[in-house]
């Protein structure tokens, strides 16, 4: 089966109607996310391509199939993430400005910042004194890198 585009969101969809279709997930990296093209698996072992037509990434929870009996629903493995609470619009500024500089992709959640666990950037969290854990989280989408270049 070819997916080329994305049926709806299952936040969209009523609980009624996510209960009477049988669910099959595919599970997907959230650096795969960004990729338009692919073959992917469900968890119940069915093979699917996805071309998709449009230009945006997935995202999870989107539906790749629906029909009045079955659902393929997208879902994101957990990343390993470093979770960073600042305590300050100071603190804010600082580890933006720093990661930043560093081209980190970051995504934020309530008053928290996530960002791919990074040794380097764990070792700057404890230098500045800014509060982080590290946790395994699914984020929703993909961490996308900002295309620029100090030319």
């Amino acid at each position: 089966m070819i997916i080329e585009k994305i049926v709806t969101n299952i936040e969209k969809l009523d609980q009624e109607e996510l209960n009477k279709r049988h669910k099959e997930k595919v599970y997907l990296e959230s650096a795969h996310l960004v990729k338009r093209i692919q073959r992917v698996e469900t968890d119940h072992g069915r093979e699917l391509g996805i071309r998709l037509k449009e230009p945006r990434d997935l995202e999870a929870g989107d539906v790749l199939y629906m029909d009045e009996k079955n659902i393929i629903i997208v879902d994101v493995l957990s990343d390993d993430l470093l979770i960073i609470c600042p305590r300050s619009i100071n603190e804010m500024g600082t580890i933006a400005h720093q990661l930043g500089n560093r081209h980190l992709p970051a995504q934020f959640e309530g008053e928290e910042m996530l960002v791919q666990y990074d040794y380097l950037v764990e070792e700057l969290l404890l230098e500045l004194g800014i509060p982080f854990k590290r946790e395994k989280r699914k984020v929703k989408q993909a961490f996308r890198h900002i295309g620029h270049s100090h030319g």
